[in-house]
């Protein structure tokens, strides 16, 4: 008797191939700029008057040759009717990377980012001008760590989970041609010059760790691979589960929510036209945004031509606080990365065993008052709410 895997081997044969081509293209890596922290300095000897120059690394793959390999995969083959149709949608969601990755630094950029991440809707616009309006303005945190007390930080957590999954791999890295702190592919990516709040060390670690390597791990045990790179629209899915990491920690403060809403007025402002020296000022002289926040905010949403990403952390959490009120479950999030509307296809394969369990439970679930926060979430609170009135020192 053949096993549920062994039926769908035509399936997971493809969904190897498409995972491998993902891996190729580093979407993340490849929209992120190598020069930020020069970019920065420039930018502040000139007093913020000069529109910086941001550079990207060069693409490392042939475009049309990938291409040429993501339309030779049978997808017509996959009898299976959901896994077909995810499959289709991954190729075309990977076809649309490639497309992004030739467009940077063109005005066509925008609208590819447009395609992968979606716009922005009037009700997120809004909820992002009410937080900045509602949430105080504040004063740039004086206590900081560096780069190397990060990683040392992320280290014991590693050690943490591994404490509980033996087997549970650490990859950290401290790296020289990036701008953000990202995890990619399960590894944990940070930059050599960043400097990091103090405060906001913990609440980082259960959102890069607790939740992108977390899930990555849990996608890894898989016999379906993409739940290791996402299936297609999982981004905003992840980021939401990462904030929500933040909030039920105690980590989601004030500074952090008017930054994820900030995002959403720059892209808007971005959108319509709005050039970076233009956004950077609106959001310091509108919205009392520090200003070396200011600026990584701007460059995030200017990069490239013209990126809507960074709209999914507000709208990733205000989806995912519907989801919950409505009584969707949290733990099936956890076996890999997808988006919420894949529950019901996931929640099948889990039910035919072709998918097994999560293997590693988040941290974050268990801290002190973690499940209290839950269950306030789960009775029904806007993005909004998330907002409880302290305002740090």
């Amino acid at each position: 008797m053949t096993s549920p895997t062994q039926q769908l081997a035509p399936a997971l044969d493809i969904d190897a191939r498409l995972t491998e081509i993902e891996r190729s293209l580093n979407l993340l890596l490849n929209t992120t700029p190598v020069n930020a922290a020069e970019a920065w300095a420039d930018f502040e000897r000139c007093d913020f008057g000069t529109v910086p120059t941001l550079r990207l690394r060069p693409l490392e793959f042939e475009p049309d040759l990938v291409r040429r390999d993501l339309y030779s995969l049978e997808v017509e083959n996959v009898t299976d009717p959901a896994l077909h149709t995810l499959l289709r949608a991954k190729r075309d969601e990977i076809a649309r990377q490639i497309t992004v990755l030739e467009d940077r630094d063109t005005s066509r950029f925008v609208y590819g980012s447009l395609q992968l991440y979606g716009g922005i809707a009037q009700p997120l616009a809004s909820a992002a001008e009410e937080l900045l309006r509602i949430i105080p303005a504040q004063a740039p945190s004086t206590r900081t760590v560096t780069a190397g007390a990060f990683a040392e930080a992320a280290r014991a957590e590693f050690d943490r989970y591994r404490a509980v999954y033996p087997d549970f791999p650490a990859h950290i890295a401290v790296r020289d041609d990036i701008s953000e702190l990202m995890v990619s592919f399960g590894r944990l990516l940070i930059p050599e010059t960043a400097v990091f709040r103090a405060d906001r060390v913990e609440p980082l670690l259960h959102h890069e760790v607790g939740t992108h390597v977390v899930t990555y791990q849990n996608g890894a045990r898989q016999p379906l691979t993409l739940l290791t790179i996402g299936l297609p629209g999982y981004d905003e899915t992840q980021e939401g589960l990462a904030v929500l990491a933040e909030y039920l920690t105690g980590g989601l403060d004030p500074r952090r929510l008017r930054v994820l809403a900030a995002r959403v007025v720059a892209i808007g402002k971005m959108l319509d036209g709005a050039d970076f020296l233009e956004i950077f000022e609106s959001l310091r002289a509108d919205h009392r945004i520090p200003t070396k926040t200011a600026w990584t905010i701007a460059i995030r949403v200017v990069v490239g031509g013209g990126n809507v990403k960074d709209a999914i952390y507000l709208r990733g959490i205000t989806r995912l606080l519907e989801a919950l009120a409505e009584g969707s479950s949290l733990e099936v999030l956890l076996v890999g990365k997808f988006a919420l509307d894949h529950i019901p296809l996931i929640q099948d394969l889990l039910d035919r065993e072709v998918l097994e369990a999560p293997w590693v439970r988040p941290r974050w679930l268990d801290v002190p008052g973690a499940q209290e926060r839950l269950d306030r979430l789960r009775a029904g609170l806007a993005v909004t709410d998330l907002y409880e009135g302290e305002v740090s020192a």
